[in-house]
């Protein structure tokens, strides 16, 4: 099992490097170049997310990122010191309720966490919004499962080398 930790300043310019980082690992793991560009679309947005809540609420803490593969598949745990995230993944997947009571004009309305995760389950199968182990923020793990690898050999991918 292989895990790699990032801790990236509240910076939007480290968003890269996380999906640069993850993006490595994946294809180190084996993931197809389809999963590959789902997966640095996912990251990309939990990051950006993530940096957004830690620029608003906690500026001075790093962004935590957490990668890990095991035969299951890979996963991705981005980790913010923001407040803990609204509505379940589900419920935000679903569509959004207008419960700032400012009559639903979307005027100065913040919904840029949870149109995230909306965003994020979406795009990937296997999403999971919960409390961060500070007590404060959220950890928003991502899942994709790897493809079958051959007995001795390296992982199979869904393209074949050229």
């Amino acid at each position: 099992m292989a895990v790699v930790e990032l801790l990236l300043p509240s910076s939007p310019e480290h968003v890269r490097t996380a999906r640069l980082v993850v993006v490595a690992a994946a294809r180190r793991a084996g993931l197809g170049d389809a999963t590959v560009d789902e997966l640095r679309l996912a990251v990309g947005e939990a990051c950006a997310r993530a940096v957004g809540l830690h620029r608003a609420h906690a500026p001075e803490q790093r962004v935590a990122i957490t990668v890990t593969d095991d035969p299951t598949g890979l996963a991705v745990a981005v980790t913010d010191a923001g407040p803990p995230a609204g509505p379940a993944v589900d419920d935000v997947a679903g569509g959004f309720v207008d419960d700032s009571g400012d009559g639903g004009d979307g005027a100065g309305d913040e919904v840029a966490p949870d149109l995230s995760l909306a965003l994020l389950a979406g795009l990937v199968d296997d999403v999971e919004v919960g409390s961060a182990d500070q007590g404060t923020g959220t950890t928003v793990t991502l899942r994709w499962p790897l493809p079958p690898r051959v007995p001795g050999g390296p992982p199979s991918t869904a393209a074949a080398p050229q």
